[in-house]
């Protein structure tokens, strides 16, 4: 049902106009700017050990720099008898050889699989790297459809962020095998249901789950350490029902989309508190006249421990406020 606020709605429009794809893309993290944004570890992918044979591959919570070679997310991998399957290939063609360097210092078996938990550059744009290896490459189909949609807004953002010598080589290259909703896998033995629960951060997110471990590898479902970033892409009304999906499992090991691996309490605190917080005041704030000229006053503080707090709270604010002008 649309909220009747004719005010709101023309500033929701000028504010789409001014502000398009491919810049909401590039504010989805902090700006790049090295002093107020610094890419700790000059871009380095830090390895976790989760539980026997499953690795966390922990990027920089920043922005995409030439230093980090798009990499700015979450990975991770499973190691089985018959090879590796990977979460997610990396922002760029040099980005996805940096995360086959992390797995080669764990084991020299084959990646076998691929999984896109999304449609973000980070998630899909290293495929081509590892299908040159003969890796197979699974995602839901609209997650593909997401890719193909926004294209030429990643390539933008990625040259002005990471820089045309990262990109150098990267060549976009979409899933063997796309699903509707769920896709079951057994690799070596071990078993994978990689399930699209709805549009989240993209249309397309997903997340993997391995029930003999417990582990669920959450894509952008799930941020922690570092604020979300709501785009003109997500929808943070499915986003809420997406966490509630995956909480459901009861996983004891959570590996964000962004940030180290983690409780699920902790990831309720800064993915699902922060979203039906923000939304309900909004919904208060709307009920109330507000307009979206005024949004940004919304009291987000209790979330300001996060990084990219400052960059990205306003904007999340006005795009969940367009977004419920049409529920």
């Amino acid at each position: 049902m649309m909220r009747n606020n004719t005010l709101g709605l023309f500033s929701s429009a000028l504010l789409a106009v001014l502000f398009g794809t491919a810049a909401s893309q590039a504010a989805d993290t902090a700006p790049r700017n090295p002093e107020s944004n610094p890419d700790k570890n000059n871009g380095k992918l830090q390895l976790e050990k989760v539980v026997e044979n499953v690795y966390a591959i922990v990027g920089p919570l920043g922005n995409r720099t030439p230093a980090n070679l798009g990499n700015n997310a979450t990975f991770g991998f499973l190691v089985t008898p018959e090879g590796v399957v990977l979460i997610d290939s990396g922002g760029t063609y040099k980005g996805a050889q940096r995360i086959h360097q992390a797995i080669k210092s764990v084991t020299d078996k084959p990646v076998k699989f691929v999984i896109n938990t999304g449609g973000q550059d980070h998630r899909w744009l290293g495929n081509d790297y590892f299908k040159r290896q003969g890796a197979k490459v699974i995602a839901s189909k609209q997650a593909v459809v997401d890719q193909k949609s926004r294209l030429k807004d990643i390539y933008f953002v990625l040259s002005n962020t990471a820089g045309d010598k990262a990109i150098e080589g990267t060549v976009e290259s979409y899933a063997d095998i796309q699903f509707d909703d769920r896709y079951e896998l057994s690799v070596g033995g071990v078993k994978l249901q990689v399930v699209h629960p709805g549009a989240a951060h993209s249309p397309g997110d997903a997340y993997v789950w391995l029930p003999a471990q417990k582990v669920v590898f959450s894509g952008d479902i799930i941020y922690t350490q570092r604020l979300l970033s709501v785009m003109a892409f997500s929808s943070s009304k499915s986003w809420v029902h997406a966490f509630e999906a995956v909480a459901a499992l009861q996983p004891e090991h959570v590996v964000p989309g962004h940030g180290k691996p983690t409780t699920l309490q902790t990831a309720r605190q800064s993915t699902y508190e922060y979203l039906t917080t923000l939304r309900n005041k909004v919904a208060e704030f709307m009920d109330q006249g507000g307009v979206i000229q005024d949004v940004s006053k919304i009291d987000q503080s209790q979330f300001s421990y996060l990084e990219n707090y400052d960059s990205l709270k306003g904007r999340n604010v006005q795009q969940i406020y367009q977004e419920m002008e049409w529920e």
